[in-house]
C-alpha cells in the first residue's frame, strides 16, 4: 500500500498540489485522473521520487520514502517498476535486450537466468519468440507498450505505475493494454498506479479513483460509484463527451 498524508508541492511559490490525503491498495488499479494542469502528473513524478514535496508523508508499506537515506531510497526504487507514456523503449536494443536492461542493472543472476526472465515477461504480455529479436522501430506502438510492461516487471516489482499507458493507441489496442495491467496487479498483487484521463480506462479498470482538480483531491471512489456522483467538478470532467453524458442520461 502507498499512503500520502497532508502532501504539499509548489513551484516558484505557487502551491500545485495541496494537503493531498490518500492510500493506493495492494492487488488493485488505482487511477489518478483530472484535467490537463490539474496536478495529476506533479502527484505521479512526487510518488515516484522524480520530485520532492516540500511538505507530508510518502509511505511505502510504512516506510516514508522522503525521510529514507540516500542508500534506502536506491533499494526502494527497485521495487518499483514504470510504464512511460511514450514506452521509452532503446531503439538500438532489441526487444529482448530493453526487457533484459534492468535485469542487467540490478540483478546478480546469471546472464541465461536474466535472458529466461525476460522471455517469461514478454511471453505474459503475449509477445512470442519471434518478436523477441525485432527493435522498436519494427514493431507496432501496441507491441510496444506491451514490451514497456515486460520491462516494468521484469525485476517483480511490489509497486507499478503507469503514466498515460493508452497514449497514441487505438481504442481496441487500449482496452487489451488496460486488461494487461489489471490482469498483472491482481495476478502478482502489485500496487499500481494509473496516471490517465482516458474515460475507458476509467471505466473499465478503475478499482479505486483518485480525483484532483486544481492540486487538490477532490473526489475519491470506484468506477461503479463514477457515473452516480454528485460532486459537480468530477461531473464536469466525466460527462464532457457526448458519450458519457448519454450514458449517464440512460442510467439516470
Amino acid at each position: 500500500m502507498i499512503e500520502l498524508k497532508h502532501l504539499y508541492k509548489s513551484f516558484d511559490g505557487k502551491e500545485v498540489l495541496k494537503d493531498i490525503n490518500a492510500s493506493f491498495e495492494n492487488g488493485k488499479t488505482n487511477l489518478i485522473i483530472g484535467q490537463s494542469g490539474s496536478g495529476k502528473t506533479v502527484l505521479m513524478k512526487c510518488i515516484v521520487g522524480l520530485l520532492t514535496p516540500e511538505k507530508g508523508e510518502l509511505l511505502y508499506d510504512g516506510r516514508n520514502f522522503l525521510s529514507l537515506k540516500k542508500n534506502e531510497k536506491k533499494f526502494l526504487r527497485r521495487e518499483m517498476g514504470m510504464i512511460f507514456q511514450s514506452a521509452a523503449l532503446f531503439d538500438s536494443m532489441s526487444v529482448l535486450d530493453n526487457v533484459m536492461f534492468p535485469l542487467n542493472m540490478f540483478s546478480n543472476d546469471t546472464l541465461n537466468d536474466r535472458k529466461r526472465r525476460a522471455q517469461f515477461c514478454l511471453e505474459r504480455v503475449n509477445l512470442t519468440g519471434e518478436a523477441h529479436d525485432k527493435f522498436p522501430g519494427e514493431i507496432s506502438g501496441g507491441m510496444q507498450k506491451r514490451v514497456a510492461i515486460a520491462r516494468a516487471i521484469a525485476l517483480n516489482p511490489q509497486y507499478l505505475f503507469c503514466d498515460e499507458p493508452n497514449s497514441g493507441l487505438d481504442p481496441k489496442t487500449s482496452l487489451v493494454i488496460d486488461e494487461l495491467i489489471h490482469d498483472i496487479t491482481h495476478e502478482y498483487g502489485i500496487t499500481t498506479l494509473v496516471n490517465t484521463h482516458d474515460m475507458n480506462s476509467v471505466m473499465g479498470i478503475g478499482e479505486k479513483i483518485i480525483f484532483i482538480h486544481e492540486g487538490t483531491k477532490a473526489w475519491e471512489g470506484t468506477k461503479d460509484e463514477v457515473l452516480t456522483s454528485t460532486n459537480e467538478r468530477l461531473n464536469d470532467f466525466i460527462f464532457a463527451s457526448d458519450l458519457f453524458r448519454k450514458v449517464k442520461e440512460a442510467n439516470g
